[in-house]
């Protein structure tokens, strides 16, 4: 275990790190958008400060550095998930958005938009409903469909293209509702 207390009365940075970790979470939170996120880069900055070379100095100069090692993760932690939002989003990204903090309100009008897609795809025909939900849900290639199926390519696309559509419809009356 570190000293918590150096000869001239300095604190060790990793026992400045450990005694303000809940600052450290709320600073990285409100970068990042989400308590988990922030808890992950704090986590990340611990591994940082454990495996820096030992600095014994001011208070003040310890949560300066160890603030700027967590805003630093945290922005680029931030910057990296927008780049992914960008690259790797979907037409249908609304649908598997996962809400933080959502109200009883939007929890309530999320799972009534699911029951609404679910009796939607339930009226699809089975194979165009197989095909959506086997891209969709478990990432089948179109080219692996359309094999299984004994159908082209581009009717594999036209079948998700539909079922996606329909499943659209069917929760955009539920919000006109």
């Amino acid at each position: 275990m570190e000293q918590r207390l150096t000869t001239t009365g300095e604190r060790s940075l990793l026992q400045a790190f450990i005694d303000h970790r809940t600052l450290l979470v709320n600073i990285a939170a409100r970068i990042t958008g989400c308590h988990a996120r922030g808890e992950d880069v704090v986590q990340d900055a611990f591994f940082r400060v454990q495996s820096a070379p030992s600095i014994t100095s001011s208070l003040k100069e310890q949560m300066g550095y160890l603030l700027r090692v967590v805003r630093n993760l945290a922005i680029d932690r931030y910057r990296k998930q927008a780049l992914e939002r960008r690259y790797c989003s979907h037409e249908d990204a609304d649908l598997q958005q996962i809400v933080d903090n959502a109200t009883p309100q939007d929890t309530h009008l999320h799972l009534s938009t699911l029951d609404v897609v679910e009796h939607a795809l339930g009226e699809l025909p089975t194979r165009t409903r197989y095909a959506f939900e086997m891209y969709r849900l478990h990432g089948v290639p179109q080219r692996v469909l359309a094999l299984e199926l004994g159908v082209s390519p581009t009717l594999v696309n036209f079948m998700i293209r539909n079922a996606l559509v329909h499943c659209r419809r069917a929760s955009g009356e539920l919000l006109v509702a």
